[in-house]
């Protein structure tokens, strides 16, 4: 590893720290020049993470030493198949949303890029981080930088879904540090190598604290990843706040995913002693559970967003059945479907301001509305994107529910697993051609009693390129199906190593 290649671990946390830093004392300058710097910082992610991914995908895993103390009494970063997959789709997704905010909506408050950064500081953070405190500290990071950007524009129920974030949150930060607390108080560490060499050994008298504790995360990322019952903050947040804001959030739930499957398969995987498997009997019911309630809220919302936000929350149901089934192939095809889920839902999120702006007065609402301008256009994308979220073959959300449905075949499951997929696939597909028919093609006359609409915006190419862009991205995901599922299977292999990352961490294999 030469000199350069050893630094690239901390890249993606200090470039957009140092971006945000730069944009706050850019504040008084020019939007456009604000942008340029945002825009480029954000866009110097994706070679940094393809070249993790590049790196990580030998089995290398790239352990970096801040202050060069080695673990578990100094910080590290780890960067292995995992945390490079998560870095590239955040960076991605990132992209996309950012594109579409420079469209004028990061004109409605003076930080809005500032804040931008610091979330993906915060993200890319969590991703990285081999430490469960700080793992807790970068979840602070970017829930305080969610918490503005969530009300970036303010607005009556913009203001009130906040708040509702905000106090669960905190609670959650709460129970985290509860859960900390426990962990460093029965075994004198929180590296999660070093806790995974740790809780294996855990006494007897201990155990219940330890059980304890690691429920308390579980709950805790559970609440971060909207699973049920803790889903109750994500559609009004995802909902009301703004399109570009929203979109970026669809991978901020994706942290608990990835919180979840990196502290259980590594601290409480299969060689962890007496915790072992401390998940088996909650995650795969819940998961189920999340799906189904998310397809109601589907088929029950009133407007584009709000289904948006719900089909945000079905999909974490579907990506943590797959974790939760908990092998290599279950696994792999959560992966799969992860990024997939991600660029999906924050392109319908942008599309779905686009037509709120095409049709005036009616917004997204689900009633009929006058014709709208570009109504080809944007039903086209509209099919396109309702095809990809219901789970219709050729695009990559078939692939991913395929694989899932493919890995159950061995477990106990099976008939919950299939029935639940099946059917929720089947509702979410009626629920979005429904919505399109009521966009799309129950048109009001000229001579209709409706309220006098204010005057429709018709879609600009600058506006939708961020939508076909992350369509592209689904199209790619099918096209190099076969490698990026392959580094998927690779990834649930590593994970189910420990031993692996605790040797590359503590430089000693248990």
């Amino acid at each position: 590893m030469n000199g350069l290649t050893m630094h690239w671990p901390i890249l993606p946390v200090l470039l957009p720290l140092l971006a945000g830093i730069v944009l706050l004392m850019l504040r008084n300058r020019s939007l456009t020049l604000q942008r340029g710097v945002s825009v480029a910082a954000t866009l110097a992610l994706i070679p940094l993470a393809i070249a993790l991914m590049q790196t990580a995908g030998d089995g290398t895993q790239l352990v970096y030493k801040l202050g060069n103390w080695d673990a578990p009494f100094g910080i590290v970063l780890v960067v292995d198949r995992l945390a490079a997959w998560m870095l590239m789709a955040t960076a991605l997704v990132a992209l996309f949303a950012l594109l579409h905010a420079s469209q004028g909506i990061d004109t409605e408050g003076r930080y809005f890029h500032v804040l931008y950064q610091l979330q993906l500081f915060g993200l890319n953070g969590a991703f990285l981080t081999g430490d469960l405190f700080n793992l807790f500290v970068f979840f602070e990071i970017l829930l305080l930088a969610s918490y503005g950007l969530l009300l970036h524009g303010g607005g009556r129920l913009r203001v009130k879904a906040g708040l509702h974030f905000v106090v669960i949150n905190l609670a959650g930060s709460t129970l985290f540090l509860f859960a900390v607390g426990t962990l460093y108080g029965v075994t004198g560490t929180l590296n999660m190598a070093d806790l995974t060499v740790k809780l294996a050994r855990t006494p007897p008298g201990n155990l219940a604290l330890v059980e304890t504790a690691g429920l308390l995360l579980f709950a805790v990322f559970a609440l971060k990843a909207a699973l049920l019952p803790f889903h109750l903050w994500l559609p009004a947040a995802y909902a009301h706040t703004s399109a570009s804001v929203a979109a970026l959030f669809a991978i901020m739930t994706k942290v608990g995913a990835y919180s979840i499957l990196r502290v259980y398969s590594l601290m409480f995987g299969d060689a962890a002693g007496p915790v072992a498997q401390l998940l088996d009997a909650w995650l795969a019911p819940l998961a189920l559970a999340t799906l189904t309630l998310g397809m109601l809220g589907v088929v029950a919302s009133t407007s584009l967003r709000q289904q948006t936000a719900y089909l945000v929350v079905a999909s974490i149901g579907s990506l943590l059945l797959a974790f939760g089934l908990g092998t290599r192939d279950a696994i792999a095809a959560g992966l799969y479907y992860l990024p997939h889920s991600t660029f999906a839902a924050a392109a319908l999120f942008l599309l779905a301001d686009s037509i709120s702006r095409a049709r005036g007065e009616f917004a997204d609402r689900f009633e009929p509305g006058f014709a709208m301008p570009g109504a080809r256009v944007l039903g086209g994308l509209f099919f396109v994107l309702a095809v990809a979220l219901a789970g219709l073959p050729p695009l990559s959300g078939f692939l991913g529910k395929f694989m899932l449905l493919k890995a159950a075949l061995d477990s106990p499951l099976l008939p919950w697993v299939w029935g639940v997929v099946l059917v929720t696939g089947l509702v979410g597909m009626i629920a979005l051609a429904r919505s399109g028919s009521l966009l799309f093609y129950r048109t009001l006359g000229a001579n209709d009693a409706t309220p006098a609409p204010t005057a429709p915006t018709a879609p600009t190419w600058a506006a939708l390129a961020p939508v076909a862009g992350l369509l592209l991205l689904l199209i790619g995901m099918v096209i190099w199906a076969g490698p990026l599922s392959g580094y998927a299977s690779a990834t649930a292999a590593q994970l189910l190593q420990p031993h692996l990352y605790i040797g590359a961490v503590l430089g000693t294999t248990p």
